[in-house]
């Protein structure tokens, strides 16, 4: 507690957070309007109009290209608000500033801010007999109230699903970053590629500019989206036309290629991921920043080059570990799942890739499968900890077995067993104990990829830190709080651990007994992720 972060109530983040995400979904087809958001930002005082604002919208490539886009902002020295959903471990994710997540205290208090005039819009909806706002409404008004506060020059946005009754369609873009649009949330958007494109222009507001990705529907979708832009008087930059990916190749820890915008040429650029696609949302994301960077022209390469090699992007294509190589993507549809594939065979030369799986029940999870299955040489089939939402083990597992056959699918209904399955398998067959050419692909939904991060990352156990150490290519030289006995177990490391010794149970500081039936269970419900996994 503190003047900065008085914390009137006492509160704990698990009690805000539970506060927080026990609200309805905004899968919700009773909230299809603006109503609620637009009387919060009536009482809060319309605090989103003291900032510009880049708006991300697509079926995919939305929090890569925030990302980017707020790595290029920064690096200019601007003061940025970042904000992108679903969160993989812990909710601060989704609120950062000046590329650095809500501390805790930070994230109370705004919540300790904001949630008596959420309890007066609340009480608005009930006497006109409308829901209450959702837990994405909550987030979204927080986080505008945050960037204000802060304040911040430019806010970067990812919507949430669709665009235009998501509730961060209450700003006007400067920028409005449209990606591929694909099938995906069909239940919400429409059951077809149109249904779903106008959905997602309107993010397009009057006289922003109007960037686009690449279609992979391009016939059906352009002319929905050309008709937006005309209608809003936009100015219409599409990659292929207006903007350009040439000369790109893999490069150590990502890629490099030569952007072209509006405003000039960036000749090799690095980007810090892998996979063609994401040299495609690196160009939107520097397209939108022009537009909003007081500059005339081209940007400074070198602020750009340094800005695209650094980005981090968790739960996308995200390799979290070496020997053996373990590989983190939270995409869960299909167009998602051709970007992965793509990315893999550009950028790995794997031998055996061994893959853990969990999706949610609402996706095209035989289509899904269908696109991974080349690269994959078995699969084992699991749930993630979304209880109300996630496929069952058994249910994935008939999916798989038609998809890949018999003999290639194993069932481990619990993730950590999932997971120690897998590398088991992917050690049988590396003789020589290194690593290279097998891996694990752990995927399939956002829940998934962040359970697996908290599992393989966060609460790793000392001797498993010390095993990994040997093999990961980066050590941090400040990471220096080892004890003395740490530092003699260091040395003698080699006769104590082998590239073998992997145990998820010891990533978790666990033992198996001490699990219970579902590792998951712990310390994790329903209700800690946003929708759109």
């Amino acid at each position: 507690m503190s003047f900065e972060h008085p914390n009137r109530n006492n509160e704990t983040m698990r009690d805000v957070e539970l506060d927080i995400m026990s609200r309805p979904p905004e899968h919700n087809t009773t909230n299809l309007d603006l109503d609620r958001m637009n009387l919060m930002l009536d009482l809060l005082g319309h605090p989103e109009q003291s900032f510009r604002v880049i708006h991300v919208t697509g079926t995919n490539g939305k929090g890569s290209t925030a990302r980017m886009a707020e790595a290029i902002c920064r690096a200019y020295g601007m003061r940025t608000g970042l904000y992108t959903s679903p969160h993989l471990e812990r909710i601060n994710e989704r609120i950062c500033i000046d590329g650095q997540q809500l501390s805790d205290d930070d994230f109370i208090d705004i919540w300790d801010q904001t949630k008596d005039l959420v309890a007066l819009v609340d009480a608005k909806m009930e006497e006109q007999g409308k829901p209450k706002m959702s837990f994405f409404e909550v987030l979204t008004a927080m986080a505008i109230w945050k960037f204000a506060d802060a304040p911040v020059d430019v806010a970067i946005v990812e919507v949430g699903m669709g665009g235009a009754w998501d509730a961060t369609n209450v700003i006007n873009a400067d920028a409005a970053i449209i990606g591929p649009v694909d099938m995906d949330h069909m239940q919400w958007l429409g059951d077809t590629v149109e249904k779903i494109a106008g959905e997602k222009v309107g993010i397009i507001k009057p006289g922003c500019t109007a960037i686009i990705g690449p279609q992979p529907h391009e016939e059906a979708v352009m002319p929905i989206i050309e008709d937006a832009a005309a209608r809003n008087h936009a100015t219409l930059v599409r990659d292929g036309y207006e903007m350009t990916v040439s000369d790109r190749m893999p490069a150590v820890g990502g890629q490099v290629a030569t952007l072209t915008t509006p405003n000039g040429t960036y000749e090799g650029v690095p980007i810090a991921k892998f996979g063609e696609h994401q040299a495609h949302n690196a160009l939107a994301a520097l397209a939108a920043a022009e537009v909003v960077i007081p500059v005339n022209g081209p940007l400074d390469g070198d602020l750009v080059a340094e800005a695209l090699s650094s980005v981090k992007i968790p739960g996308r294509i995200e390799q979290i570990r070496t020997s053996p190589t373990i590989i983190l993507d939270g995409g869960h549809n299909v167009n998602a799942a051709e970007a992965l594939r793509k990315a893999i065979e550009e950028s790995y030369d794997f031998k055996q890739l061994v893959g853990v799986v969990a999706m949610m029940r609402d996706k095209q999870v035989e289509e899904y499968l269908g696109v991974l299955e080349p690269i994959l040489s078995s699969v084992v089939v699991t749930e993630n900890s979304w209880r109300d939402r996630v496929m069952s083990a058994d249910d994935l597992e008939k999916i798989a077995v038609d998809v890949f056959g018999r003999d290639r699918v194993i069932k481990e209904p619990n993730l950590p067993d999932a997971i120690q399955t897998a590398v088991n398998m992917v050690d049988a067959e590396d003789e020589l104990g290194v690593g290279y050419g097998h891996g694990v692909l752990i995927c399939g939904s956002f829940v998934t990829a962040g359970d697996a991060r908290t599992m393989l990352e966060e609460h790793a156990s000392p001797t498993m830190k010390q095993a990994m150490n040997i093999h990961q290519p980066v050590v941090d030289p400040d990471d220096s709080d080892d004890s003395n006995a740490d530092d003699d177990a260091a040395d003698t490391l080699d006769d104590q651990i082998s590239p073998d010794d992997f145990d998820v149970f010891d990533v978790l500081g666990l033992g198996k007994s001490g699990l219970g039936g579902n590792a998951n269970d712990t310390d994790a419900d329903g209700t800690d992720q946003a929708a759109g996994q």
